[in-house]
């Protein structure tokens, strides 16, 4: 077997005689699993309706990778259809709306074939086609739909097995309902990963309390289902069929009765046992007179309003063959009526008005929303991973509309691409929208969402409007099944230039409205993003990854007091805030916990979880694959090297490793790269195990009398190298060929050749050192290197074999850059192999190796589906901020969880308030000072209009005056204008670009207290 064959064997996941693309779906796969993954790579599905909700549907599913999906519309594409259909242009108005979208659609996944319904079409009547027809499929989904056709075809796919889904868009309210048959099986409701914990005692009795490990909760609940493994002494536990659990505590649980076991001695590990739930769905028939809802706690009385109200519509459009007119008190009237006769609960009028007010409104965010969420509901139907919708949603963003509501007058159609939206917001509106000039920091998969949302409203697109946005990352294979702007022939190319000429092509109204950057946003581009930039901005929008840039780009708007929108995903999980100049508290005002960090001494010596393998394994590549290479170079090319790692404290270490990458490890051969390998392995795996063992033995007892080795301490067992062994040799491949990389070696030889010369390579036995350190907890100082007597000597003896520079003219290592979606680099499958053989070591279950590329790689898991529902929540927002909503409550932060699935919305919090003297501050407030005055001037401001004492100014990192000062300096400084000092002290000129400096002041109040005050801004 070739090295190539074995490792694409490691990579590749084989479902029945299919490969899942891992390059393609990696982020995927850590939110869906294999096994949803080979579920839904074997499920057809059918979308009818291509308006804007069915191409979101179906372009979220097409990207998931189901086995097909087969689109129906034979409806002509009308202009209003440009409204939020995103494939679909001026020159497609007349063509029938599934041929037009089905070539776009299919360019999504080369994987997902996309179909035609073949179905005899009755002209005028694109409700005709046999319910039959629905045969084939797993799951189908009806949008557009009337309510008689919604329950002709659910009754058939409720009688034959057939997930059914009914999803509406109406202006800036939505609909869906589920029914996936009276018994379906969900396999995993949640989604989270099971939970596991290391046990101390389990007692022999009737009720079987488990205690676990002190400092660690086990965080279960009653209900849920364990299995044991590692217990020693009640070993009948060991891989026993699930046991139920009843919780006692957050450190003890039951599992009943074991008094019939052997007694319980020590060790031993908890696993949760996820257990299918089968859910009984009703008929949609059944379930229109009862109906079950997912509620949202801000408007948990809207439900029976709007589902009389969208029973309602249909019944109005079946009478007059069209929806209500926009802002049409008399067919709103007739709504009402029609609402009312469907039930004899109380319905809320006003509500029902505005539904159709809007019935014939299209938005892109809230088909964004709900085909987010509807996609999310097809692929749980197809998989039985996560929890479905039971079994009907309605949601609306009243709050969206302008606080001047429009008049009838102003909603009339234009005949233009914004119809649909001019019927809900009107003309007026639409005029502030398309004149907005937004800022996009990120291009990924929420700024290609957020980018198609904003096209589709004609965000931008006004004599006044711009969009700006900046990506300095380029296009790469895994960005390809959620950033649905990006093409494989786009690989390699600025994501931001891409998605700017991708959305400017979907509405030919942004052409010269979109410019595109490639520079960061950060202290060092403030001459691009500076005070003209950002005072030309009506909003800035952060599609971001990282905390720390969001955390940049919002002190920039607070600073500009500038409105910001922001969101992030992690699997099926996404929230939004909104940053409202003096509204709002900013988005740095509160922050997560940072994350507990794994103790040195765990990873280093006794780990008992595969994310500690996986730490050290991360560790061990960069320490074998990436600074020796880095020392050598600097080596050879720092003519002072020797002397900088002189006061490094690691002197003959560094000087030991240096030598030895130079001379004993310098390989002239593959070969020598895989006896190097095998040494490696004999190192980590062997030797230094024994060596621990040698320092403390297993039988080591603590200063108490306890086993030294128990609790979460496990006793490791050193691995003796068998070359038969794939784990082993997976090993040897991947480290022989990164030294190689290392050297600029070639390394891709016959896998036997592996084999051949790691088993003839002449190994040393083991010698063990006496006197070697063990850190046993992280409370302990880690041990230093100890020094000896002939260190010195050593040192001398070193520098003095170590080859001189200039016999070594040209010659320079090639340090490994870790990339963890490349799967032809060997990265992964070294880390894999690496923390696979340590679990072995100690005793923990191996990880496969799109786990371990996860947890070394921080991969965020990510899919489609969540940052649809994101970002078109967040247009949403941005449809208030557009308005200059001034009420904090008509704002909406959000938390949303498809998984399970839950919606939670609250108002944003208000800025904290500050006080001096009399005067109430927060974050936004500042002290504008004009004119480039002097230091005094600054001090007389103070004096004057505020009663305070100024005792210091800084500006940056340069302290610009103290009251400590030596008299002549404070004088010298008060009389230089202020841009003068800044240069002055900072030795450094004022940019010419730089049009105002951010000044801190620390003051005293009459009573000569120390007191807050905004920060300062000179304008110079």
């Amino acid at each position: 077997m070739t090295d190539t064959e074995m490792r694409d064997d490691l990579q590749n996941i084989q479902l029945n005689n299919d490969t899942i693309d891992e390059g393609l779906y990696s982020r995927q796969l850590f939110v869906l699993g294999v096994d949803a993954m080979k579920a839904m790579s074997q499920s057809d599905v059918l979308i009818v309706g291509m308006r804007g909700l069915g191409v979101e549907i179906a372009k979220n599913i097409c990207l998931a990778g189901v086995k097909s999906v087969t689109i129906y519309d034979p409806e002509p594409v009308s202009m209003t259809d440009l409204s939020s259909q995103f494939y679909f242009d001026d020159s497609d108005v007349g063509k029938p709306r599934d041929q037009v979208a089905l070539p776009k659609l299919a360019e999504l996944n080369q994987y997902v074939p996309v179909k035609l319904l073949e179905s005899p079409k009755t002209p005028g009547n694109p409700e005709s086609w046999s319910r039959d027809l629905v045969k084939p499929f797993k799951v189908v989904v009806l949008t557009e739909a009337s309510l008689n056709k919604q329950l002709e075809v659910n009754d058939y796919c409720h009688e034959n097995g057939i997930g059914f889904i009914a999803a509406d868009t109406r202006g800036l309210f939505g609909s869906v309902f589920n029914d996936f048959g009276s018994e379906f099986k969900c396999i995993d409701p949640t989604g989270e990963p099971a939970i596991t914990g290391m046990i101390a005692e389990i007692e022999k009795d009737k009720e079987g309390l488990v205690t676990c490990l002190d400092d660690t909760r086990h965080g279960l609940e009653d209900g849920d289902y364990v299995t044991f493994s590692e217990i020693k002494g009640m070993e009948e536990l060991n891989g026993c069929e699930p046991r139920k659990v009843s919780v006692k505590g957050p450190y003890t649980f039951t599992i009943g009765d074991t008094s019939s076991f052997s007694q319980y001695t020590s060790g031993g590990v908890f696993t949760q046992v996820k257990q299918p739930k089968i859910i009984p769905f009703k008929s949609l028939r059944e379930s229109q007179k009862q109906p079950e809802v997912l509620l949202d706690l801000a408007k948990f009385d809207r439900p029976p309003t709007l589902h009389a109200g969208f029973q309602a519509l249909s019944a109005f459009r079946e009478q007059r063959g069209e929806f209500p007119r926009p802002r049409n008190d008399e067919d709103a009237q007739e709504v009402v009526k029609l609402a009312k006769a469907t039930t004899t609960e109380e319905l809320d009028e006003g509500v029902l008005k505005e539904l159709a007010y809007q019935a014939r409104g299209d938005l892109a965010p809230v088909n964004a929303v709900i085909g987010g969420f509807t996609a999310q509901e097809v692929l749980k139907g197809c998989s039985g991973k996560f929890s479905p919708l039971f079994q009907h949603l309605y949601f609306d963003s009243l709050e969206s509309l302008p606080d001047v509501l429009p008049t009838e007058a102003d909603v009339q159609p234009l005949n233009s691409r914004y119809d649909a939206q001019i019927a809900v917001f009107g003309r007026s509106f639409q005029e502030k929208i398309a004149n907005a000039r937004q800022f996009l920091v990120g291009s990924g998969a929420i700024g290609c969402e957020m980018l198609k949302n904003w096209s589709m409203m004609g965000l931008g697109s006004g004599p006044e409007g711009k969009i700006h946005v900046t990506d300095l990352d380029t296009i790469e294979k895994s960005n390809l099944n959620r950033q649905f702007l990006f093409r494989a022939k786009d690989l390699g190319k600025f994501k931001a230039e891409v998605a700017a000429e991708a959305v400017a092509n979907m509405n030919k109204d942004l052409r010269g409205k979109i410019q595109s950057y490639q520079e960061r946003v950060s202290p060092e581009t403030e001459e691009l993003y500076g005070e003209t930039f950002f005072n030309s901005l009506t909003g800035v929008t952060n599609a971001l990854d990282n905390v720390a840039a969001r955390q940049y780009v919002d002190r920039r708007c607070v600073f500009y007091r500038k409105p910001l929108l922001e969101s992030g995903t992690l699997g099926t999980k996404a929230n939004t805030q909104v940053v409202y100049p003096d509204l709002t508290e900013s988005y740095s005002s509160s922050q997560d916990p940072p994350e507990k960090e794994i103790p040195s001494c765990t990873v280093k010596n006794f780990p008992n979880a595969i994310e500690h393998t996986i730490q050290w394994a991360r560790e061990n590549f960069d320490a074998l694959f990436v600074k020796p290479p880095t020392n050598v170079n600097m080596y050879l090319s720092q003519p002072n090297y020797l002397e900088t790692i002189k006061t490094s404290g690691q002197q003959r270490p560094q000087l030991e490793e240096l030598l030895d990458s130079l001379t004993t490890s310098r390989p002239i051969s593959f070969d020598e790269c895989i006896i190097w390998a095998r040494y490696k392995f004999e190192e980590n795996y062997n030797h230094s195990i024994q060596q621990l063992l040698y320092s403390l033995p297993k039988d080591t007892l603590t200063s108490s009398g306890a086993p030294f080795w128990s609790g979460p301490k496990r006793a490791p067992d050193a691995i003796s190298f068998d070359s038969n062994n794939p784990l082993h040799m997976e090993y040897i491949v991947a480290a022989a060929n990164l030294h190689a990389f290392n050297y600029g070696l070639k390394g891709d030889i016959d896998g036997d050749r592996y084999k051949k010369v790691a088993e003839e390579a002449i190994v040393q036995e083991f010698k063990p050192k006496s006197g070697v350190k063990v850190q046993t907890n992280e409370n302990e100082p880690a041990p230093q290197e100890e020094s000896h007597d002939d260190d010195a000597l050593v040192v001398k003896n070193i520098t003095k074999d170590l080859p001189e520079p200039s016999t070594l003219a040209g010659f320079r290592l090639t340090p490994v850059e870790f990339e963890k979606d490349d799967d032809s680099n060997h990265h992964i499958d070294f880390i894999t192999a690496a923390s696979n053989l340590r679990a072995t070591n100690y005793g923990i279950t191996p990880a496969e190796r799109l786990k371990t590329k996860q947890i070394a790689g921080k991969i965020i898991p990510a899919i489609a589906t969540t940052t649809s529902v994101a970002v078109g929540l967040v247009c949403l927002e941005l449809f208030k901020i557009i308005d200059e909503k001034k009420d904090i409550e008509k704002y909406n932060n959000s938390f949303v969880n498809l998984a399970l699935p839950f919606f939670g919305f609250s108002d944003p919090i208000a800025p904290p308030k500050q006080k001096y003297g009399d005067t109430e501050w927060t974050l936004w407030d500042r002290f504008d000072i004009t004119g480039n005055p002097t230091l005094q001037e600054l001090k007389d401001y103070f004096t004057n209009n505020h009663k305070l004492d100024v005792g210091m100014v800084s500006q940056g990192t340069s302290m610009l005056y103290s009251f400590f000062l030596p008299p002549k300096k404070a004088q010298e400084r008060l009389g230089m204008r202020f841009s003068e000092l800044v240069e002055s002290v900072s030795k450094k000129p004022v940019p010419a670009w730089q049009k105002s400096l951010l000044v801190e002041v620390m003051v005293t109040d009459e009573n000569d207290e120390d007191v807050d005050v905004p920060f300062v801004v000179v304008h110079l």
